[in-house]
């Protein structure tokens, strides 16, 4: 008789709340429940959340998922989280939060970034020594946006001291949900990157770097312990496998980031295999061969989730965040004025009106850099909105300039991975929100000029991911057979006769971009 299937219970934390499912060692979906979470944003670039309400949250969607009983408890094997990256969390010695998190879009930390990154004599606002060690060791740098998880921690010891203080650990969303699990303080050599503090030479061995540490200002002991990427970390805590319902043998595996999920959620796990992903935020991102960084363009080859590998990290910090700004602030403001529709209905309005617009939108451009920029440009001070508006400018025009200038940006980050990598990327999977529309798909796959190929079950992808990565520490795929087990749900061709007409809106697109810079720079400097 052959042995009974095991399952992953996978969570993934991104920015609008935690989604969890139970995910079969092949990738299937068994069950899957979400919590929405809240999100507060301040003036000067504050965004956070609270780690009480995600860990609430998470308990919350796993005990929906297990009430469906669609596995017995003793065929789950495995808990994989993955999570929003560039996030911190300060937790004191017994693991309570501190504060808030700060979340992958605060931006506060930018100053404290510039004056440990600058020197007398800068290059792009680097000292030329600095950077040199940080991109010999760790293969990038702190952004100048304070985005990254370095900038926060910066933030906190500079404007927060006592929080500083009390911290004894600074954790990521990933990392901070690991610990709640098995009371282990510890980062995988994936998630700690964004600290800038590893040296990253040989892929196979990461360790803390003492000269980075001093660069970065903050005190080593702050720093978790480091684990390997697709390990085991740890056990269950005995008193939250007693509350789910779960055997006491179930282990907790190391996890990954949100960006390195999707990568194996999609499939596209070969090397220079892409995929891009619509959520929230998006990205444009592939495995590659090499170490390697290109400063201008703010991308570099990071440690991957898969043991032995590198990954193209870049990311545009509004996608499909800039539908719900035109939903809740211009179409539908809760002001009184207009009732809007249930989120579901409004996106298949959103769909159909759109599908109906003209591509080129009428020469309208939406600029969607609604809370600044982190690649192709690293950029915190930029600002979106439209341009070329008319009297003449139809309401479905407006819906599918939103559509098309977050494709537009999608490019960009495509031109740039394809200079980085020396090569034509095609095709691209498609995953997240975005790629529920089929009319994005269409709008990507004419503004990228590539076949897009979406993924069964877009939603899913980051759990997917964390479910297939648990399920090959656990041995019973291997990561050479993940590409083979994600379904494709459709493809789409780019149309030829759309060709030209997009070739001319990313050039003003880029070209915008360059005339309004100074311009928010001044308007958003304080």
């Amino acid at each position: 008789m052959s042995k009974p299937e095991k399952y992953i219970l996978a969570i993934d934390l991104g920015t609008s709340g935690p989604k969890s499912a139970l995910v079969s060692t092949r990738g299937q979906i068994i069950a899957d429940a979400f919590v929405e979470n809240d999100l507060y944003l301040s003036d000067g670039g504050g965004a956070e959340q609270d780690p009480a309400q995600w860990w609430e949250s998470i308990i919350e969607t796993c005990r929906a998922v297990l009430a469906e009983k669609r596995v017995p408890p003793d065929q789950i094997a495995a808990i994989c989280c993955s999570s929003q990256w560039s996030g911190t969390v300060a937790v004191d010695a017994q693991g309570q939060p501190l504060m808030n998190a700060l979340i992958w879009l605060d931006s506060r930390g930018s100053p404290y970034v510039h004056e440990i990154i600058g020197g007398p004599l800068k290059i792009q606002g680097y000292s030329p020594g600095k950077i040199l060690k940080w991109i010999r060791l760790t293969g990038g740098a702190p952004s100048h946006s304070g985005k990254d998880s370095i900038a926060h921690i910066l933030y906190i010891k500079n404007q927060l001291p006592d929080i500083y203080r009390q911290a004894y650990k600074f954790l990521e969303p990933k990392d901070y949900i690991n610990l709640c699990l098995t009371g282990i303080f510890a980062a995988s050599w994936d998630s700690i990157t964004l600290h800038w503090v590893t040296d990253n030479r040989d892929i196979n061995r990461i360790v803390y770097d003492d000269r980075l540490i001093r660069l970065s200002t903050i005190a080593r002991e702050k720093f978790p312990d480091l684990v390997p990427p697709a390990s085991v970390l740890g056990p269950l805590k005995k008193e939250i496998a007693d509350e789910l319902g779960l055997s006491r043998d179930v282990v907790v595996i190391s996890g990954t980031t949100d960006i390195q999920a999707a990568a194996v959620g999609s499939g596209a796990v070969a090397d220079f295999a892409a995929h891009l992903y619509i959520g929230t935020s998006s990205w444009l991102t592939c495995h590659v061969p090499f170490k390697k960084t290109h400063l201008s363009r703010n991308i570099a080859s990071l440690p991957s989730a898969i043991p032995g590998r590198y990954f193209v990290a870049n990311e545009q910090e509004s996608a499909g965040v800039c539908l719900r700004f035109l939903r809740d602030t211009i179409l539908f403001s809760n002001d009184g004025l207009t009732d809007a529709p249930a989120p579901d209905d409004f996106y298949a309005r959103v769909d159909r009106l759109a599908a109906g617009a003209e591509p080129g939108s009428g020469g309208l451009l939406f600029l969607p850099w609604l809370y600044g920029e982190r690649t192709p440009v690293d950029d915190h001070l930029i600002r979106g909105g439209f341009v070329n508006l008319s009297l003449d400018t139809t309401r479905a025009q407006l819906v599918r300039a939103v559509l098309e200038g977050v494709a537009l940006n999608s490019r960009w980050l495509l031109y740039a991975v394809e200079k980085f990598t020396r090569r034509r990327i095609d095709p691209i999977r498609m995953i997240g929100g975005g790629a529920l529309s089929d009319t994005w798909c269409r709008i990507h796959a004419d503004v990228l000029d590539r076949p897009i190929e979406k993924v069964k079950d877009p939603l899913l992808a980051n759990v997917r991911g964390a479910g297939l990565l648990g399920a090959a520490v656990m041995g019973h795929t291997s990561f050479d057979k993940i590409g083979g087990s994600v379904e494709i749900d459709a493809v789409f061709v780019p149309e030829p006769s759309n060709r030209q007409l997009y070739d001319t809106l990313f050039r003003e697109f880029r070209a915008t971009y360059k005339r309004i810079r100074k311009t928010c720079a001044r308007l958003n400097t304080r």
